[in-house]
């Protein structure tokens, strides 16, 4: 294969046919628009997206890929998707992805992200696809709010229920390779990112979707914890490292493992920080501390990630800082038209047709 960079991409992925489970959601929407403009053949397997203005129906996706319904916990409808459409590359996003909500729905937490990933790799097995990217977390690390970035081969943990899953997630995928895979011609990577932003995201308890809703209705944007550092990343930055990873693996197992997508350091940022950006970005805004004392549900205050491995590895680094990802991130959020329904994948393609050209 040509040298694993943009035009390698660009080349590999063309007609190749491409599952990615979650493709309704903020980040397999994104993924799946990416990999069509790439001419990749695109099946979407997930349940319905929950929100009318998110990046799967604001840009009509449904019409320009193979989208089908189905929940990756029913391992009959899935395998049916694998024999009939005979992906050559799996990219699994499907989850239950929000921290304070496995707090609420612990079963279906770890139904979904155990047994779905169980589901996706025994699809892979049975059918022999060439290669697959399972995208677990960053919270897949046991947090020990370190000033340090954790790396690949760092203790995994998580006390919620959402955190253990993802760890769950991972000791699942390295059992498959072990058991199944070393000495076959499938090929595995699990990757890690987290706090990633970007247009059409409406995930509830996320600082973006809950800044712009409160500055669509002219509201303060309501802040739990406005001192808590994060490191932002733009949603294209992990993107392209899964889309890089997943075409390195289709040809050696050498890139076999697990990998951490991560921001640069001038994207570490706490929540006041971000929030006071966007409301400059917009224009106009506000915002307030919102505290509920009855609720016990535990965030992490600091996570910090190493991407050498990363780096050296594959070729991938981040392109964009704190402002550009910002900055992309709002203009995404005021083209869309809440009063009537506006085609925004012509958006979406210009970002990323416009990070390409930095790739390059």
């Amino acid at each position: 294969m040509e040298k694993a960079n943009i035009k390698g991409i660009k080349n590999f992925y063309k007609n190749r046919k491409v599952l990615v489970t979650g493709h309704t959601g903020f980040k397999g929407a994104w993924l799946s628009i990416w990999l069509n403009e790439l001419g990749a053949k695109v099946i979407g397997y997930a349940q319905a997206p929950k929100n009318t203005n998110d990046v799967f129906n604001a840009t009509n996706l449904n019409k320009k890929i193979t989208d089908l319904r189905g929940d990756i916990r029913d391992l009959q409808k899935l395998s049916f998707v694998f024999k009939k459409y005979k992906p050559e590359i799996v990219f699994h996003l499907a989850a239950q992805s929000l921290v304070r909500e496995s707090y609420d729905s612990p079963h279906y937490t770890f139904e979904a992200n155990v047994m779905g990933t169980v589901n996706v790799l025994e699809c892979i097995r049975i059918n022999e696809v060439k290669s697959g990217v399972i995208i677990t977390s960053d919270k897949c690390y046991k947090n020990k709010e370190w000033m340090h970035g954790y790396r690949e081969d760092d203790e995994l943990g998580g006390s919620d229920p959402y955190s253990a899953s993802k760890s769950c997630a991972e000791f699942v995928a390295a059992s498959y390779t072990k058991s199944y895979f070393a000495n076959s011609k499938i090929n595995i990577a699990t990757v890690r990112a987290g706090n990633v932003i970007g247009g059409g995201d409406w995930c509830k308890d996320r600082i973006v979707p809950d800044a712009v809703t409160a500055l669509l209705k002219n509201e303060p944007i309501p802040v739990r914890n406005p001192n808590s550092i994060r490191p932002w990343q733009y949603v294209l930055e992990p993107l392209y490292g899964y889309l890089l990873l997943g075409s390195l693996l289709h040809y050696d197992s050498k890139y076999v493992g697990s990998y951490n997508f991560w921001p640069n350091p001038d994207s570490i940022k706490s929540v006041k920080e971000i929030v006071e950006q966007i409301i400059k970005l917009w224009g106009n805004g506000s915002w307030s501390v919102t505290k509920n004392k009855a609720e016990k549900k535990h965030e992490t205050k600091l996570l910090l990630l190493d991407n050498k491995k990363s780096h050296f590895l594959l070729g991938w680094k981040p392109h964009l800082n704190i402002e550009q990802s910002l900055r992309l991130t709002v203009d995404w959020y005021k083209k869309l038209d809440m009063s009537e329904k506006a085609d925004l994948y012509p958006i979406c393609k210009k970002q990323i047709d416009d990070y390409m050209k930095i790739l390059e």
